[in-house]
């Protein structure tokens, strides 16, 4: 059993996430940490495979998303690649996007929380985002609450 499938067979569990087929807090830390490996060993390779839409860094609601470290343009993201990272704001106002670049550090995991939507068009609801620095990216993996 691969990775992908090993974690796609898993059960919500108690450190957060939606109802059972949505992805938890674990889930994503899991995510990242293939993220984090896949970028060390090859980064361009990386980016393409966190951008194929069924490829293996696509699970339930989890999604890989990248950002260069010094422009902000977003590298890898099912909908904002080309995007500046650093003028995403939710629908509360918060400036999610400058504080993912601002908290992200080599080899440490730091939490962003904000609102945004599950679904393209739905209504945002809580997300807590895991984003580190890796090399010339920040890079993150999210999470319903």
């Amino acid at each position: 059993m691969t990775a992908a499938t090993h974690s796609a067979t898993k059960s919500t569990s108690a450190t957060g996430g939606g109802p059972a087929g949505y992805a938890t807090a674990d889930d994503a830390k899991a995510m990242l940490d293939r993220a984090v490996a896949a970028l060390k060993g090859d980064p361009a390779g990386a980016i393409a495979q966190f951008n194929k839409p069924n490829g293996a860094f696509r699970d339930r609601d989890l999604y890989v998303f990248c950002a260069d470290a010094g422009s902000g343009t977003v590298r890898a993201h099912p909908t904002l690649v080309g995007a500046d990272v650093r003028t995403l704001i939710d629908k509360n106002g918060k400036a999610f996007g400058r504080e993912m670049l601002a908290a992200a550090r080599d080899g440490q995991i730091a939490k962003v929380n904000y609102v945004w939507p599950r679904v393209a068009g739905s209504d945002p609801i809580a997300k807590e985002s895991f984003v580190t620095k890796v090399g010339a990216f920040i890079c993150g993996v999210g999470y319903y609450k």
